[in-house]
């Protein structure tokens, strides 16, 4: 079956904006080999000996029509328009910034130990899960009435039963196991706070009314194994270990990114007043007029009768 290659645009154009360079000199068959197969890699996320020969041809024809366009607007003089010329200079910085990154992984690559201990801080991250009965009742008073009665040494689940008006109370007010995060806030609050066994001594109030609760047990969910997320921790340490360097790379640079951002701030506004100014005078300066005694325009229309002298 054929199938059709897709060539991104901007990967297409990433490629070829920095990669070929406006030279005196033709490029050498060699550095035209080159261009080729950086386009190939960047449109396809492969090498050109991994394409079908279909789709190497098909790239092929992409690359030379691009490369063709790319000589016509360069003969246009395109390439020095103020709009052209920056988007250029921001894909040359593309470029280089993602081969400055590959660069630093190649020499940092992500060891085991890293994926091990950014597995272990996950799993430590990872709320308890925790199971709990409660006696939703709609008043205070009736829930302070039932903390005595525990205390007094009543059955938990028995009271649910009787006096809880959740559904829940057929089952003795049992929830099961649940996450914290999935009740609401003081709800969680009053479970995560309890010790294994005890209830709560003060009623917890919610939007549903007021709560005793007892937790029965907590225990660490079930989790995928290191072997089973290998590949999503591998992403996830890299991600970290580029924006580690990149930040050390801001630290380094001694730039400072308020003044910088002010500055550019300023020029930009700088630059919108310019715009504005091209298109209308500001107030107060004067508007280009006829001189006076100057015709006016064939087809112009007359001033009206009552304003002639």
């Amino acid at each position: 079956m054929h199938h059709r290659l897709y060539i991104p645009a901007l990967a297409a154009a990433l490629l070829l904006s920095a990669c070929v360079k406006k030279e005196v000199e033709p490029l050498t068959p060699e550095q035209n080999a080159e261009n080729f197969q950086a386009f190939v890699t960047a449109a396809t996320r492969k090498s050109e000996a991994e394409l079908t020969p279909d789709e190497l041809r098909q790239a092929f024809d992409q690359y030379l029509t691009m490369q063709i366009a790319a000589d016509s607007a360069e003969k246009a003089g395109l390439d020095r328009k103020h709009d052209v010329a920056a988007q250029l200079r921001v894909l040359r910085m593309n470029v280089l910034s993602e081969a400055a990154l590959r660069a630093y992984l190649d020499k940092h690559p992500v060891v085991d130990a890293d994926l091990s201990a950014e597995y272990d801080a996950q799993v430590a991250a990872v709320p308890l899960e925790y199971s709990a009965r409660h006696i939703l009742v709609e008043d205070k008073a009736t829930a302070d009435a039932i903390i005595a009665r525990l205390d007094g040494g009543a059955d938990f689940a028995s009271l649910a039963k009787e006096k809880s008006k959740d559904p829940s109370a057929a089952n003795g007010g049992d929830l099961g196991w649940f996450a914290p995060q999935t009740m609401v806030q003081p709800f969680a609050d009053a479970v995560v706070a309890l010790e294994k066994g005890k209830y709560t001594t003060a009623p917890v109030q919610t939007q549903f009314g007021w709560h005793v609760i007892l937790l029965e047990d907590s225990r660490k969910p079930t989790l995928p194994t290191l072997a089973e997320v290998r590949d999503r921790l591998q992403e996830m340490v890299q991600r970290k270990k580029v924006q580690a360097h990149l930040d050390e790379l801001k630290e380094q640079s001694g730039v400072d990114v308020e003044k910088a951002y002010e500055e550019m701030k300023k020029t930009l506004a700088a630059e919108a007043k310019k715009q504005v100014k091209q298109k209308a005078p500001e107030f107060g300066e004067p508007i280009k007029t006829e001189p006076e005694g100057a015709e006016a325009p064939e087809g112009a229309p007359e001033a009206p009768a009552s304003d002639k002298q």
